[in-house]
């Protein structure tokens, strides 16, 4: 068994994802599976400035009105909205608030009764499986037969969505939101036969005899649920984005067809105990609304938009807020990856090394040489046992002369560590040199820059206590991201070069023979107890 996250909003399940800071291993531990090692990020990017790289940006949707203003602020784009093609004449209802959760239920469980004795369709949104598995349950009691779409029916998805346009159908989901499916009126006589007809020995002329069959039936019922009034959407709970609301909504009144829609609502759902429920239940305290009875009023409804507006506009400004730290890492981003890309096309590998190398000597001759000091005052020792470090090789420095200046240092050492580098590769043949310093760049870039990834997040993580100390957070997090990046490149170019003088390539033959010997120490070790006569080998190469 494994653990696996269900997307709060569509009920769906996300494989692969997986929580962090160990969230998930401690509810493996708690259900009783397989503990799973922690997750690190190789790779990271916020959807705003993966969008923000394409020269052209354009999307489609039914519900982006409402988020006009963060299209234009993040992508400089105008939403516009296009005319229906027939006019839309889906009623939409004022909301009905109840006091408790209980008597919205009950009022809920009363409206799908009344519908589906009609013959009426009736689609049920709820924010949660657990609230979708407790109307199942009233419904069951009541013996209203139902289909229920969330994570647990998920392979059915298609089918039910389907037939949810059937007459008397009832149909319970976690969230229509990308459900892709239409609601056809009268049923999908395509869908039917071919479920029908599957497992059958021909399928084609089973499927084609069905589809004979749901026609007329399919047909019949579309008239009878068009005087009905259409699909009738009943929303047990108000969602955080009025965007998800209207999607829901969107499901009825589709080419032209009738449709109703209607909000349940209670002052213990979660968007109105958070945001605005004082006012709701003071009016409905003076007007003494006895229990069981709705209050329906266009003030309520205003109430409840002005509600999610306060938490969009929250949920806006964390995004903003997101961007604002992604566009320094997004900076560091394209460095990056605009270095590996030159790697991987392979153009000039030998100079991009060069210039590491002469970097590198620039740095430590101005670390143990400094300005307006004399040749014999520098630190000589430690620049060779630096070179030493660096290049695996003490080069022949010059004498301390008083004419000797910084560049000409430079240039000595510059040349020598060249000659080493031409020896190098005549050890190994030019071309599996000019291969070597490319895989060894590649992965020191690669493991580096996960590495950097993890410190990021921990300097994100603690970078807003930062304001109890009168700093800006986002200054502060600008200069030590900074900082971090600077350290991982010099880590870069100190281990691409350090690797390239010291790495010693061996055949498969030889390393398969060190690997064998290896695995027969181990074995005595563990057959006597004891430390086993080891012999080291002479050299221990890195391999790559």
């Amino acid at each position: 068994g494994e653990v696996q996250i269900v997307d709060e909003f569509t009920g769906r399940l996300m494989p692969g994802r997986r929580w962090s800071d160990g969230l998930h291993q401690a509810i493996e531990a708690k259900e009783g599976v397989k503990i799973e090692s922690e997750n690190q990020t190789l790779a990271t990017i916020t959807f705003q400035n993966y969008f923000r790289m394409y020269e052209k940006l354009a999307g489609m949707t039914g519900t982006a009105d409402t988020e006009a203003a963060e299209f234009n602020e993040i992508y400089k784009l105008d939403v516009v909205v296009i005319p229906t093609n027939r006019p839309m004449i889906r009623i939409d209802q004022s909301d009905v608030i109840y006091k408790t959760e209980k008597e919205k239920f009950a009022a809920v469980i009363e409206d799908i009764v009344a519908r589906h004795d009609k013959g009426q369709p009736v689609l049920v949104g709820t924010i949660s499986i657990e609230n979708s598995e407790r109307l199942s349950e009233l419904l069951k009691k009541r013996g209203i037969p139902h289909n229920v779409l969330n994570a647990k029916h998920h392979e059915k998805e298609a089918f039910i969505v389907a037939q949810a346009g059937r007459k008397g159908a009832v149909t319970i989901a976690t969230n229509m939101a990308g459900r892709g499916t239409d609601i056809v009126l009268g049923g999908n006589p395509e869908m039917l036969a071919r479920q029908q007809a599957q497992g059958a020995e021909d399928f084609e002329a089973a499927y084609q005899q069905a589809l004979e069959h749901y026609k007329p039936i399919c047909a019949r019922e579309k008239e009878e649920v068009l005087a009905a009034g259409g699909l009738y959407i009943l929303g047990t709970e108000r969602h955080e984005s009025r965007r998800i609301d209207n999607q829901l909504r969107g499901r009825s009144g589709r080419q032209g067809d009738p449709g109703e829609s209607r909000f349940y609502l209670s002052l213990e759902d979660n968007l109105l105990r958070i945001f605005g429920s004082q006012r709701v239940a003071f009016v409905m305290d003076k007007l003494k609304i006895p229990e069981g009875e709705p209050i329906e009023h266009p003030m309520i409804s205003r109430a409840i938009e002005n509600a999610q507006k306060k938490v969009e506009a929250h949920n806006f400004d964390i995004r903003k807020h997101l961007i604002e730290y992604d566009d320094v890492m997004n900076r560091q981003r394209e460095v990056i990856y605009q270095q590996r890309r030159e790697v991987l096309a392979g153009e000039n590998i030998r100079e991009t090394i060069e210039s590491i190398i002469e970097e590198m000597i620039g740095d430590m001759v101005a670390t143990f040489c400094p300005e307006k000091t004399q040749p014999e005052e520098w630190n000589w020792p430690s620049l060779l046992e630096d070179c030493f470090n660096q290049f695996f090789f003490r080069p022949v420095l010059p004498e301390p002369e008083p004419s000797l200046t910084r560049e000409q240092l430079e240039q000595t050492l510059f040349e020598q560590v060249q000659k080493r580098l031409d020896a190098r590769a005549e050890e190994m043949t030019p071309e599996v040199f000019e291969h070597l310093m490319k895989v060894l760049l590649l992965q020191a870039i690669d493991t580096k820059w996960k590495d950097h990834l993890l410190s990021i997040d921990y300097l994100k993580e603690g970078i807003g206590l930062r304001g109890y100390g009168q700093k800006d957070p986002k200054e502060e997090y600008k200069r030590e991201a900074y900082q971090l990046f600077m350290d991982m490149m010099g880590r870069i170019r100190q281990e691409v070069v350090q690797m390239i003088f010291r790495v010693q390539l061996m055949r498969e033959e030889e390393v398969e023979r060190i690997e064998q010997e290896e695995r027969k120490q181990r074995l005595e070790l563990a057959r006597t107890g004891g430390p086993a006569q080891r012999q080291q080998p002479k050299v221990n190469p890195e391999k790559i």
